[in-house]
């Protein structure tokens, strides 16, 4: 079942890059607290998301955080290293955090995956945009085919 708005995110244990390496994070933790904006790409360096999706992000985070967002996140199915490496080329600094649900439990508990082996990929995240009060689920924006027109920082600005 797809979460819906209205739901509690769920508390599923996922990866970041710290100082130290990968560290775990509980999404609970990460989303639970103040307004977040949750976004979610299929993978990290492929070209929407690097063109398009996490840019979008980066350039409009000012303007996210005068309508009140404590926090953006980004979140796809891959490994915490190539999360951290991705952050940085992007040049995300603090402005985003970088999370890594490298085994697509998170997804999973979502009703968000999908089936990518067609093109190699395994099982990835859909893509799509929330945001999260306080751990609710207040919007929900799925990305209804390829490209990015519901999902990028400008569709949440428009309805925060």
């Amino acid at each position: 079942m797809t979460i819906a708005v209205g739901d509690t995110v769920p508390d599923i244990k996922v990866m970041t890059m710290g100082p130290d390496g990968p560290a775990p994070v509980q999404t609970g933790a990460a989303l639970g607290s103040g307004k977040v904006v949750l976004f979610a790409v299929p993978g990290a360096f492929t070209p929407t998301c690097s063109d398009h999706h996490l840019p979008s992000y980066v350039i409009r985070r000012e303007e996210l955080a005068a309508k009140g967002v404590d926090s953006v996140v980004c979140i796809s199915v891959n490994d915490p290293f190539v999360m951290g490496a991705w952050g940085e080329a992007q040049n995300v600094g603090d402005q985003i955090v970088m999370l890594a649900d490298g085994n697509g439990e998170f997804a999973e508990a979502l009703g968000l995956q999908f089936d990518g082996s067609a093109f190699g990929l395994a099982t990835r995240s859909q893509r799509y945009a929330m945001v999260i009060e306080d751990g609710v689920v207040t919007a929900l924006q799925i990305e209804p085919g390829p490209g990015v027109s519901v999902s990028a920082a400008d569709a949440i600005l428009e309805i925060l």
